[in-house]
């Protein structure tokens, strides 16, 4: 496999949709609770939009009220990277995809305490979901 990290900006700009290349390339952000994701209750694996890496598992997302997915950990820390963001006039730690440096949300430390504390909030445009396979249209019964 190629070194994604080192791609064009036209690799990206051809792949992605010019929002999810907003927000995945650019550290964009989606407007609040307005992402597709955001109330998606199905069980499955939440991959990054520009790679496929997976990266959160829909048995840690939570709501959050903030209006956009929540996650109190990721599926394997070595999936993510953490880095320090001063945008804004603030201090954050973003989160990023390992395999492919895309902009994924930002890490918060108030999430749930009952499990890790943590809440990674992360954008809809920036993941694509894949369902369990008992939770795919094609396996569901109609009546």
């Amino acid at each position: 496999m190629s070194d994604l990290r080192n791609k064009p900006e036209t690799y990206w700009k051809e792949k992605l949709t010019p929002e999810q290349y907003r927000v995945a390339r650019q550290k964009g952000t989606e407007r609040a609770f307005t992402g597709a994701l955001y109330n998606n209750h199905a069980k499955g694996m939440y991959e990054c939009v520009a790679c496929g890496q997976p990266l959160f598992s829909s048995d840690t997302k939570f709501d959050s009220g903030t209006g956009w997915p929540s996650f109190d950990s990721p599926v394997n820390m070595e999936h993510i990277e953490l880095h320090e963001d001063r945008s804004f006039f603030m201090t954050r730690t973003e989160v990023t995809c390992k395999n492919c440096g895309a902009h994924l949300g930002h890490l918060f430390d108030d999430g749930p305490r009952e499990t890790t504390g943590m809440r990674y909030c992360i954008n809809s445009v920036a993941l694509q979901f894949q369902p369990e396979e008992a939770d795919r249209p094609e396996n569901t019964s109609r009546s």
